[in-house]
């Protein structure tokens, strides 16, 4: 039930509101003065607040001012006997939600305070909303503890606070998208939109109409007016994912929105101004297609100012254990049987961790994540086995120890010496980083264990 505020000066007006308040469901409360208004709203819940203006001691107009300093998210309605245009703007310009003059009938009232409780909820929920995805997108829920990934989050966390474009590079599944959620909503724009646009589903002739918008008939099919991506992400951020698949021409007019910060629509003429803050993303190499003339070099230096690196998982292997953990919490607690009962992972066997470990993964984070969300549907017990993963995994289990990226020329001690650290970083992360539990797998002891691991200083 809400509760509404009712404060005026007038003994008995206060009671007679309450009553016709209280009869439409809501529970009224009165002050006769702003002063005691403001001792209750630092103390109680308060939905609305119905205030007159003129009061000794303090008006309605500074109460209003009060009240938006320190619980800006409370509905505020003025009512008056003395109207005047002048009064009824700096209300709304402090914050009121409207503001209505004596007498008023009961029903003109109480469609104001439904409809100024209507909106405060809207703004509530869209606040603990903005909070959430914030929380969500948190740099800690991109998962992982190893160097590649230590100096993503160094990058993006040095980045995120400024207006500066970023490219984010990476193989297809290794988070790109999730990187540039998080720079958006631990940015200064984070209560901006994020408009994402993925250029590589757009045929040519849709990609320039989609993201600079178009006039009504300024093709065939425009039949009306069409906002682009650009002018939609308007004072937040724009996230142009594939972006090496855009064609030349359109990148030509891509450089100049970056370097006017204006954009024309499809069959317009006036220029419109547009503040956002640019992150791109490619799975390509684009230096290598700047030197296939593919794509602009000018284009690529603008995108450049700060790039990122999604590292491939092949590349990061002791952060699965990490990421099965994170995707078991998460399917686990949204899987649910027929009884409406939860399922409940605890972990995966070491039979299927190592299979999970051999794999090299081409599908990256993705991948995995599908993987475990599948092997939570399937699995019959409270751990994933061998059985809950697909063929392709099961087979990897005796694949031989890849030496790639070893130098043909390197000599026996230098090799030895990688494929021990190698084999180190992959008992470790097989047994969570337990070092007891590496060392049984390895067949040594802890203390030797202990030594090698400082020796390569992992």
């Amino acid at each position: 039930m809400k509760t509404i505020l009712i404060v005026d000066d007038e003994k008995n007006y206060p009671k007679i509101l309450g009553e016709v308040i209280k009869e439409e469901g809501f529970t009224p409360v009165t002050a006769s003065s702003a002063f005691e208004a403001l001792e209750i709203l630092k103390t109680s819940h308060i939905d609305l607040v119905l205030t007159d203006v003129m009061m000794p001691g303090m008006d309605g107009i500074s109460l209003l001012t009060k009240i938006k300093e320190f619980s800006p998210d409370t509905g505020v309605i003025i009512m008056t006997a003395h109207g005047s245009v002048e009064r009824a703007v700096e209300a709304m310009q402090k914050g009121a939600y409207t503001y209505i003059l004596k007498p008023f009938d009961n029903e003109t009232l109480i469609a104001h305070i439904q409809k100024a409780v209507s909106i405060n909820d809207i703004v509530k929920e869209n606040s603990i909303l903005r909070e959430a995805i914030s929380t969500q997108y948190s740099f800690c829920n991109i998962i992982g503890k190893s160097q590649p990934m230590q100096e993503l989050y160094s990058i993006i966390k040095r980045v995120a606070p400024t207006n500066a474009n970023i490219l984010i590079e990476g193989e297809s599944g290794t988070g790109k998208e999730l990187a540039a959620k998080s720079i958006h909503y631990n940015s200064s724009r984070k209560n901006g939109p994020l408009i994402s646009v993925n250029c590589s589903a757009f045929a040519e002739t849709l990609l320039e109409s989609e993201l600079f918008g178009h006039e009504k008939g300024s093709f065939t099919g425009a039949s009306y007016m069409k906002k682009g991506r650009f002018e939609l992400a308007d004072q937040g951020s724009i996230f142009l994912d594939e972006i090496g698949e855009i064609p030349l021409n359109i990148q030509v007019k891509l450089l100049r929105v970056l370097q006017e910060k204006t954009i024309e629509r499809v069959g317009g003429t006036v220029p419109i101004k547009v503040n956002f803050r640019l992150i791109a993303a490619t799975n390509r190499n684009l230096e290598e297609e700047v030197k296939k003339g593919r794509f602009r070099e000018d284009l690529y230096y603008r995108l450049n100012v700060v790039k990122a690196v999604m590292p491939a998982l092949r590349n990061r292997k002791g952060d699965i254990p990490l990421l099965i953990n994170h995707f078991l919490q998460k399917y686990s607690q949204s899987s649910e049987t027929s009884d409406s009962s939860k399922k409940t992972l605890e972990g995966v066997t070491p039979e299927a961790n190592r299979m999970l470990f051999d794999y090299s993964w081409p599908g990256n984070v993705r991948e995995l994540e599908n993987l475990i969300e599948r092997a939570v549907i399937l699995s019959n017990g409270k751990f994933i086995t061998p059985a809950d993963l697909p063929l392709q995994i099961r087979k990897g289990i005796s694949s031989p120890l890849n030496l790639e990226g070893i130098p043909e020329n390197a000599g026996l001690n230098e090799t030895l010496a990688e494929v021990e650290k190698r084999l180190l970083q992959k008992a470790m992360a097989q047994a969570g980083n337990i070092q007891t539990k590496a060392a049984e797998m390895l067949g040594i002891g802890k203390s030797g264990l202990s030594q090698k691991l400082k020796k390569y200083g992992l």
